[in-house]
């Protein structure tokens, strides 16, 4: 039976009091993988009461896990929110290896799957409906989609995806508000929508005018201090706030992090780091970051966390 309405409504709840948290998947130096520094990112993510959490996706490397891997990423997820916040679990590649990854979720105990874009190839709109179609029909769990790369729903396909049963939400990381907005228009009541841009604050105010408020934040990965404190002042209309951790900390990550591809997640694994947290390196193809980069994160985050009274 699927879990619907009681994950829809708890993701709802969640959504409007805290950040998205994508926690980071630990690695040994040797690339292996390390579940007690998992587990102890995972409980310090969840401690900061996020609206949820959703382990191995992008930020945490889902690309490079094998199955056993996520098996235990998602196992310790769930132990450590212990009900307290919803565990939305990241599934991709085609829909049959989706299915697969989205079976062993269910096993851990996750409440809803994010559908990651599919691999490399190019879609035409009937397909990226029956791939959703595909991947629902076989799971319990309800689906959120994810548009970014090469998925973009038209407004016919958007119609049609929502009334698949099970898929109770649409994360968007291409941030054209125009078609954003037909999207939201267009949307059964009680639909979801997230905001998945890239550093997702620098465009927060500009989704929530087409009605996507909420937002999954890579910063809380690692400075959930700056993370939470941009929540609310967001929240409370403090625009002040909002602006000054915008200049002085936000868009200045935003130039370190394109400064070399990839850096949206490996530049978040390094400032988890500089922090002690037990987060270890990216895997190829990711790279860490070069000494001098690394060197401009730890004077930008010092900076970030000191505009809320936070230490390194």
């Amino acid at each position: 039976m699927l879990r619907v309405n009681g994950v829809t409504d708890r993701l709802r709840t969640g959504m409007a009091n805290g950040v998205l948290s994508f926690p980071l998947t630990s690695f040994h130096a040797d690339g292996s993988l390390d579940p007690d520094g998992f587990r102890a990112h995972a409980a310090a993510q969840i401690a900061t009461a996020p609206g949820a959490v959703f382990p191995a996706c992008g930020t945490g490397e889902f690309f490079s896990l094998d199955e056993d891997e996520y098996r235990q990423v998602l196992t310790i997820a769930v132990q450590e929110a212990a009900g307290r916040v919803p565990v939305v679990a990241g599934v991709g590649y085609g829909w049959a290896q989706a299915v697969r990854f989205a079976r062993i979720a269910e096993e851990a105990g996750a409440d809803a799957l994010l559908v990651l874009p599919h691999y490399l190839v190019a879609a035409p709109q009937d397909g990226l409906v029956a791939q959703l179609e595909h991947i629902a029909a076989r799971t319990r769990l309800p689906l959120i989609a994810y548009q970014r790369g090469q998925v973009a729903f038209g407004a016919d396909a958007f119609r049609r995806i929502t009334a698949i049963p099970g898929v109770i939400g649409l994360k968007d990381g291409h941030s054209d508000l125009d078609r954003l907005q037909r999207l939201t228009l267009a949307a059964p009541e009680g639909f979801l929508f997230f905001n998945g841009a890239a550093t997702a604050e620098i465009q927060a105010r500009a989704y929530a005018t087409v009605g996507v408020p909420a937002y999954s934040s890579a910063v809380h990965a690692f400075a959930p201090e700056i993370a939470n404190a941009f929540f609310a002042a967001l929240r409370d209309g403090d625009h002040g706030t909002a602006d000054k951790l915008l200049r002085d900390f936000y868009v200045p990550l935003v130039e370190l992090r394109d400064r070399v591809p990839g850096y949206a997640v490996s530049l978040v694994k390094a400032a988890a780091r500089l922090r002690g947290r037990p987060v270890g390196p990216v895997r190829a193809p990711l790279t860490d970051p070069s000494a001098a980069d690394l060197a401009d994160l730890k004077t930008l985050l010092t900076a970030g966390l000191d505009l809320v009274g936070a230490t390194l």
